[in-house]
């Protein structure tokens, strides 16, 4: 049984989780061609965007890191090196492809900000549709401690995306915030906590 609430003191019990697949960090603009015709044959990806903190008040940064993954492989888009291609932007953009984030609007919106034009399509954000059937908590933290048993380190957050190299540590964490909506979404499918939200 998966438990609708989770308190802070239970999430820092539990064990550390991270994504241990393979991660390609994609910097270059020749190589989002041949990524994207593999994500295009995905029927589901994990989605999540990271973005430099601004700890000034007024001051906002643009996206600057963009996950997609399946359950073996994360892709991070470093879009403050590459822009958004539009070949990057139809994935987001396909009907076909369920992608499945945590408060996408607030990552949509900042990815709208960098193309004129941007019509996302057939995302499922865990955060709202886990409210309306019954969870009281969402998040990614709360929500892989719920349905997957893991603590998920959140140390990186407010690290520098922009930095010349991301570290180990920021890819493993950008990768392991968008396995873990996958993983958190096959999982209450395969369980059937999800039937009544796909009728």
């Amino acid at each position: 049984m998966i438990p609708i609430r989770i308190s802070k003191e239970e999430v820092n019990a539990l064990p550390l989780g991270q994504f241990e697949g393979e991660i390609y960090l994609i910097d270059q603009l020749e190589d989002v061609e041949e990524v994207v015709e593999f994500l295009d044959t995905q029927p589901i990806l994990g989605f999540d965007t990271e973005t430099k903190p601004a700890f000034r008040k007024g001051v906002t940064n643009e996206v600057s890191l963009l996950q997609l993954s399946t359950s073996e492989q994360a892709f991070l888009f470093r879009l403050n090196s590459i822009g958004f291609p539009d070949e990057l932007r139809a994935i987001l953009e396909r009907e076909h492809i369920l992608k499945i984030g945590a408060a996408v609007h607030d990552d949509l919106k900042g990815l709208s900000k960098l193309t004129d034009s941007f019509y996302p399509q057939a995302f499922f954000d865990l955060n709202d549709e886990l409210r309306k059937i019954g969870f009281h908590n969402v998040g990614v933290r709360n929500l892989s401690g719920m349905v997957l048993g893991i603590r998920i380190s959140k140390s990186e957050q407010v690290s520098n995306w922009e930095a010349t190299q991301l570290t180990v540590k920021q890819q493993r964490y950008a990768a392991t915030d968008a396995w873990a909506c996958l993983e958190v979404f096959k999982k209450l499918r395969m369980e059937g906590y999800l039937d009544e939200l796909f009728q």
